[in-house]
């Protein structure tokens, strides 16, 4: 049997050249398509490397290589399929046609559809990048919580316009029918979803009343922390123990929520004790200078309150209350540190002594029936002395 008699041996309606060249066909595809896809996403990105704000080619070959490869092969299968004679279009297939030419052809469709569907999404992450890149050249916090769900809400719009063309051209459903069909099904799928339904609608909230951006201090309920992420049915919070939340968005709108970040100033408020021991003269002069210590910091805010407030047994106690003006928690930390430096200063210059809150316990515990070591046992007055 010579050459061409085996190539024109015909078996399932097509002779062996064909299916040598349907083949070829599939090779070249297989291997060539890596190829193919970087030619390609390297002709894009020319078309777009002026508005890219320094997003490299790179990354935008690193998006696509997988989509543009898979459609590109799904092509190769379509051209090598043609040479064969075989019904490759859905107008060719007949209710007479083997079940499985039908399955194959229709999952064909669909890899196509959502081949596509998948180029689109990751030009999406690439147009992303592109805003996320501007945004770091001219920070602001509601760019930074408006190009991740928007996102988010484009990708859900093209997997549901994905969804429809496969109803509709892939299984020959009259989507317009469909979908104003719906009727009592639609509602009973809409109770189902109902919770959903009320995160989605409260993240609109969010973004349409902004009670709080990316990157803002939030407490709401018992939780506390920055906002990471805002999506379609949760906000991420990063607490103060550096765990990582999802709260509902419905939560975090119906329940009160405090915007820390919003705050003009932090507020310092504690009791100053001083010792029984201290002088009327030395109380007023560290009164004057406490007040002075605070209100002349930069940081502190003129209001600031230094008052002899209250009179026990053991202690003179002076209220103090200013606030810093910061919203960085770490400034606010170095400025009470350094307004604590100073009021000990102006204690311990004026001769004053703060309350031995140690010895105070022990002889409150004593009156308690503690045992204490003789040597700390109180006296008639109530005074801890110190015995040999």
């Amino acid at each position: 049997m010579t050459l061409n008699e085996i190539l024109d041996y015909r078996f399932l309606g097509n002779d062996v050249r064909a299916y040598l060249i349907c083949v070829a066909i599939l090779l070249f595809g297989l291997v060539f398509k890596n190829l193919m896809s970087r030619l390609l996403t390297k002709l894009l990105y020319r078309f777009v490397r002026n508005k890219t704000e320094g997003v490299t080619e790179e990354k935008l070959h690193e998006l696509l290589i997988q989509p543009i490869s898979l459609i590109i092969f799904l092509i190769t299968i379509y051209v090598a399929f043609q040479v064969l004679d075989i019904p490759v279009r859905s107008s060719e297939l007949t209710h007479s046609d083997p079940w499985y030419q039908v399955a194959i052809f229709r999952l064909y469709q669909i890899g196509i559809i959502a081949s596509i569907a998948w180029i689109i999404t990751r030009m999406i992450d690439f147009a992303v990048l592109v805003f996320l890149r501007r945004a770091e050249l001219s920070p602001s916090n509601l760019t930074n919580q408006l190009v991740p769900f928007a996102r988010d809400l484009l990708k859900v719009l093209v997997a549901a316009m994905a969804f429809l063309i496969i109803l509709g051209k892939v299984f020959g459903v009259d989507v317009t029918a469909l979908v104003g069909g719906l009727g009592i099904g639609g509602l009973a799928v809409a109770f189902a979803a109902k919770e959903s339904l009320e995160n989605l609608l409260a993240s609109f909230t969010i973004f349409l009343d902004r009670p709080f951006v990316v990157g803002d201090l939030v407490s709401v309920g018992d939780l506390t922390g920055s906002v990471e992420k805002i999506g379609f049915r949760s906000t991420r919070l990063r607490t103060v123990e550096k765990s990582y939340v999802t709260v509902p968005n419905k939560s975090m709108i119906d329940k009160p929520l405090d915007n820390l970040s919003l705050r003009t100033a932090r507020r310092v408020f504690f009791m100053m004790s001083i010792s029984q021991m201290t002088t009327n003269a030395q109380l007023h002069s560290i009164v004057e200078q406490a007040h002075k210590a605070i209100s002349d910091h930069p940081l502190v805010e003129p209001d600031a309150q230094v008052k002899f407030t209250s009179l026990t047994s053991n202690s003179k106690d002076i209220r103090i209350q200013y606030y810093v003006r910061t919203n960085s928690y770490d400034e606010y930390l170095d400025v009470m540190e350094e307004i604590n430096f100073r009021l000990v200063d102006v204690v311990e210059r004026n001769g004053g002594n703060f309350v031995d809150t140690t010895m105070t316990r022990l002889a409150g515990a004593s009156a308690g029936g503690t045992n204490l070591p003789r040597s700390l046992q109180p006296d008639a007055s109530g005074q801890s002395v110190a015995t040999s």
